[in-house]
């Protein structure tokens, strides 16, 4: 029976071990210096942006093994997505299945999709973040006042300030990227394999 899960322990797998190296972070005080160094906050609209991602793709995975699992059964459930597939089939012309086919096809991977573009906007958002602390560094540079001995000490802090926004946003939207598109991957795996065996029981179905 565990095998019928399978996709489940994989995401579990991935974000448990992902979480681990998030604790250890933390243990080091990592995140702590990331979110003091951090004076825009676009890492925390990053994470924000993660979770809504990881909680999707959660909710995605949950739904494809649920749809791997009826394909199992030899009467699968009339309200869930495979027997609502097999019960379209019924009357429908043969020559109209692979039209069917492709609706269902279209429909299952765009909900996957969701999950990429969210991935591909935490990359997005950590170059924002770049282009916002170079723009913080050199805010605080005045050519007019490099010569005041007094001024330069205020401008080296606000450069550096910028320096640690553009490179803390940039490292954690690669990181949250990589771990959420690990998660997509099993997602979209498995939503492959769900289309290919819904399709083929279909035509088993309407034969």
């Amino acid at each position: 029976m565990h095998h019928r899960y399978l996709l489940i322990y994989r995401f579990l797998l991935v974000n448990l071990m992902a979480a681990a190296c998030m604790v250890l972070a933390w243990v080091h005080g990592w995140i702590d210096r990331v979110i003091a160094s951090d004076s825009s906050r676009i890492t925390v609209l990053i994470f924000a942006v993660f979770l809504v991602g990881l909680s999707l793709c959660a909710w995605r995975i949950v739904q494809i093994s649920a749809g791997l699992n009826d394909l199992k059964r030899p009467r699968p459930p009339a309200d869930g997505r495979v027997g609502q597939y097999l019960a379209t089939l019924n009357g429908v012309p043969e020559s109209r299945r692979p039209v069917v086919a492709e609706g269902l096809k279209a429909k299952l991977y765009a909900r996957t999709s969701n999950v990429r573009y969210i991935a591909d906007s935490l990359v997005l958002l950590g170059l924002i973040g770049t282009v916002v602390g170079f723009i913080i560094a050199l805010s605080g540079v005045d050519q007019d006042r490099v010569a005041d001995v007094t001024a330069i000490a205020p401008m080296v802090a606000q450069l550096l300030d910028g320096m640690a926004v553009a490179l803390w946003t940039t490292l954690v939207g690669s990181v949250l990227h990589i771990w959420l598109r690990l998660n997509y991957q099993i997602l979209a795996g498995g939503t492959v394999t769900l289309v290919a065996d819904l399709v083929a029981r279909g035509e088993g179905h309407a034969v």
